[in-house]
């Protein structure tokens, strides 16, 4: 239930197409529906701009498909992130058109396409290992109704691979990196543009990484004054945080 949707059924109502009693039957889970499990956020569109998203990691096939389920039968496109294909086999038993982003490990799905975002968000990735993360952003960033380019395997290793692609990082309004090793990237793509950086530090490195530990204090000591930072792994976060930016 988005402010859209509310609007249309109070026009409904007005209308003489939906009686009172169907305009509250629609809205009896209003602001939450309670599984038992997990209580439903069918408020947070409305109230955010953006619907609730299922994290799937350490919840069983049956409850992330029970609660995607539940999203789906409200307008909007639905997402879960950290998924797994067992998870997926049951979303799909139940919404046949939900699809399974493997390199993301998110399942969606998508059937508003406008777009609500007013520029572009730049996903950019250091090295190829770090794609699963950068793909998280890009689909999020996709479903929250934004255009997206990608830019992958640019790092400072080979730092010409990333000035190749100067036009892409000028015409963004924002910009997501995601690097892992020393995390130095960010800082790099700072001092290129004008615009805010959302850095990722992933879990990717040998062992003084620290499993992302090193990138992020890394990136939290940019010199770039342009580069804010979310947790390790977290495209998800840097997404969401990207979407209100470029809906500002």
């Amino acid at each position: 239930m988005n402010a859209a949707a509310l609007t249309r059924l109070f026009k409904e109502v007005r209308a003489k197409k939906l009686s009172p009693d169907e305009a509250v039957q629609r809205l009896r889970h209003l602001p939450f529906e309670d599984l038992g499990f997990a209580k439903v956020d069918h408020h947070r569109a409305l109230r955010q701009g953006m619907p609730e998203v299922i994290f799937s990691q350490g919840k069983t096939p049956a409850q992330v498909a029970k609660i995607f389920s539940k999203l789906s039968e409200h307008e909007g496109n639905v997402l879960a992130t950290r998924a797994t294909e067992e998870q997926f086999d049951a979303v799909s038993a139940q919404i046949p058109k939900a699809v399974y982003r493997p390199l993301a490990r998110a399942i969606t799905l998508h059937r508003d396409r406008n777009l609500h975002g007013k520029g572009v968000i730049a996903v950019v990735s250091a090295g190829t290992s770090d794609i699963p993360v950068a793909e998280e952003a890009v689909v999020t960033a996709e479903l929250m109704g934004n255009r997206v380019q990608h830019l992958y395997d640019v790092g400072v290793a080979g730092i010409h691979r990333l000035l190749a692609h100067r036009s892409v990082l000028a015409e963004a309004r924002v910009i997501i990196v995601c690097a892992g090793m020393e995390g130095a990237l960010p800082s790099v793509v700072g001092g290129l543009v004008g615009v805010p950086v959302i850095a990722v530090p992933t879990s990717i490195g040998y062992g003084a990484a620290f499993e992302g530990l090193a990138a992020l204090l890394g990136m939290l000591n940019s010199c770039a004054s342009n580069v804010s930072v979310v947790n390790i792994d977290n495209g998800f976060g840097a997404a969401y945080v990207a979407s209100l930016i470029n809906r500002m």
